[in-house]
């Protein structure tokens, strides 16, 4: 289940969640420096992300790209959804994402709908209870997508038959 995804072997594109200046103040007055949240996917249920932080808005992009595509997860989908409801904590970030019908689309805030798109899901209904900081939504999301499971995932690891699971 947790095994290390190559990212080289696959199709990625890259999406900027949230890009933040930050500064430290030292003896001779300012530093400014930007942090760059980033997810990475391939629209087939691989999906990752990453935090940069550099002096420059590009060098922090290429950094979360470069720390999103080690941190990269596999998806369980059933079609273009998920396959049941799930809630992911992180820190005071709280996200509810649920499974959708066909036609339905991406109902979710920005931050979570760029994760969902990443992953490949078409049709999802999600929502921020709690902090909408983006670094937290992110990371909740990511544990909400973690803990899917498919009916055949439980069959096998209970060794029963995906027939009995439905009783």
């Amino acid at each position: 289940m947790n095994q290390r995804i190559d990212a080289s072997t696959l199709d990625l594109q890259e999406k900027l969640v949230a890009l933040n200046r930050v500064s430290k103040t030292v003896k001779g007055g300012r530093i400014a420096r930007f942090t760059a949240i980033m997810v990475v996917g391939d629209g087939q249920g691989h999906v990752g992300y990453g935090l940069g932080k550099a002096a420059e808005v590009p060098d922090a992009i290429r950094k979360g790209i470069e720390d999103a595509k080690k941190n990269m997860i596999t998806v369980s989908l059933k079609g273009d959804t998920i396959p049941h409801e799930v809630i992911g904590v992180y820190g005071a970030g709280k996200v509810i994402l649920k499974p959708a019908a066909e036609g339905t689309g991406i109902i979710a805030g920005g931050t979570c709908r760029a994760v969902v798109e990443m992953a490949g899901i078409k049709n999802i209904r999600a929502k921020c209870l709690r902090s909408n900081n983006p670094t937290n939504v992110v990371k909740a999301t990511f544990e909400g997508l973690k803990a899917l499971r498919t009916v055949e995932e439980i069959a096998a690891l209970r060794d029963v038959s995906v027939e009995s699971l439905k009783d």
